[in-house]
C-alpha cells in the first residue's frame, strides 16, 4: 500500500467511528481543482518564506541609521559645495528611511529626565545650566514605527548644586 493509499485508509477508518448520518463525505473535486489547490499551496508556502528572508534585521538597520546619522552631522559642518551636494544625497537617504517608517531621534538640548528611555554616558558639570540638558548626543535613538530597535546614548550636563561639588571631596 503507498503512503497515499495508505493515508485514504486512515482517513477513511475515521470516518467510520462515527455514526453514518455524521460522517463527512470527501470533497467532490475534479482532477484540475485539486492541482490548482497545491499550485495554490505551493505559491503561498513560498511566499511566506520570501518573507521571512527579507524581514528587516532590526540590528542592521539600526547601525545604518546611526552611520547615517553620523555621516549628516559630519557633513554639516564642512562647507564646500562637494559636502552640500553629498548633503542632498543623505537627506534623500533620511527620507527614504523615515517613509519607511524608521525614526531617528537626537536627543541635543533636550531638557534631561531621569525617566527617559536614555543611556546616559557621562554627567557633566556645567555651572551656567539651570537644569539637567542633554549636551551631546553620541548615539541616537532608532524607533520602527512605534518600537524602540536602539536606545540613544547621551552626554548629560547638570549645575552645580548642594549634592555636586566641582572636584573637591566634602569632608566632616
Amino acid at each position: 500500500m503507498s503512503t497515499g493509499g495508505f493515508s485514504r485508509w486512515r482517513a477513511e477508518l475515521r470516518q467510520r467511528r462515527h455514526h453514518r448520518p455524521f460522517r463527512i463525505a470527501e470533497p467532490e473535486w475534479e482532477g484540475g481543482h485539486r492541482d490548482r489547490l497545491r499550485l495554490l499551496i505551493a505559491d503561498l508556502a513560498e511566499a511566506a518564506s520570501v518573507a521571512e528572508t527579507t524581514a528587516l534585521d532590526e540590528s542592521a538597520l539600526a547601525t545604518a541609521a546611526t552611520n547615517l546619522w553620523r555621516a549628516r552631522k559630519r557633513i554639516a559642518r564642512e562647507d564646500s559645495r562637494g559636502a552640500r551636494q553629498v548633503g542632498r544625497y543623505l537627506l534623500a537617504s533620511q527620507e527614504a528611511l523615515d517613509s519607511a517608517g524608521v525614526v531617528v531621534q537626537d536627543h541635543d538640548g533636550d531638557d534631561y529626565h531621569p525617566g527617559l528611555s536614555l543611556e546616559v554616558l557621562v554627567f557633566q558639570e556645567e555651572p551656567e545650566l539651570k537644569g539637567e540638558k542633554v549636551l551631546e548626543t553620541v548615539r541616537p535613538s532608532i524607533y520602527l514605527g512605534d518600537r524602540r530597535i536602539r536606545m540613544g546614548q547621551v552626554i548629560v550636563g547638570r549645575p552645580l548644586g548642594p549634592d555636586t561639588h566641582s572636584g573637591e571631596e566634602h569632608r566632616a
